[in-house]
């Protein structure tokens, strides 16, 4: 099993940065593809970025440019940096993980049905 936690959510002004965190504990070894989610009040869940294994990361278009998902193996912590926030960014930020090579090598990234562990979710919300 796989354990997720996040934390770092919390309102923000628009123009600011936030630096999410997933701490990821439990049978960490065979981790292939990590993930961020979010999903606003009323609206599906939706793919934000992956990374897998070897550091190789992927992102949604919509966010490309804002968003850095990076990954510290040493502290088993995955990082979701948003920098010049806006209020369409607020969200309940969920981070996933699959043990499945596939997921982020075989272009299914962005499928959350494609992860079995998930954390909680971490709320941010961005004022004008």
């Amino acid at each position: 099993q796989v354990q997720l936690v996040e934390s770092g959510g919390g309102s923000v002004q628009a123009g600011g940065s936030v630096r999410l965190s997933c701490t990821i504990s439990g049978y960490t070894y065979s981790i292939y593809c990590m993930a961020w989610f979010r999903q606003a009040p009323g609206k599906e869940r939706e793919w934000v970025a992956a990374v897998d294994s070897h550091g190789d990361t992927q992102y949604a278009d919509s966010v490309k440019g804002r968003f850095n998902i990076s990954v510290d193996n040493a502290k088993n912590t995955l990082y979701l940096q948003i920098d010049s926030l806006k209020p369409e960014d607020t969200a309940m930020y969920y981070c996933a993980v699959t043990l499945s090579l596939r997921v982020c090598a075989g272009g299914r990234a962005g499928d959350p049905f494609e992860y079995r562990f998930w954390g909680q979710g971490t709320q941010v919300t961005v004022s004008s």
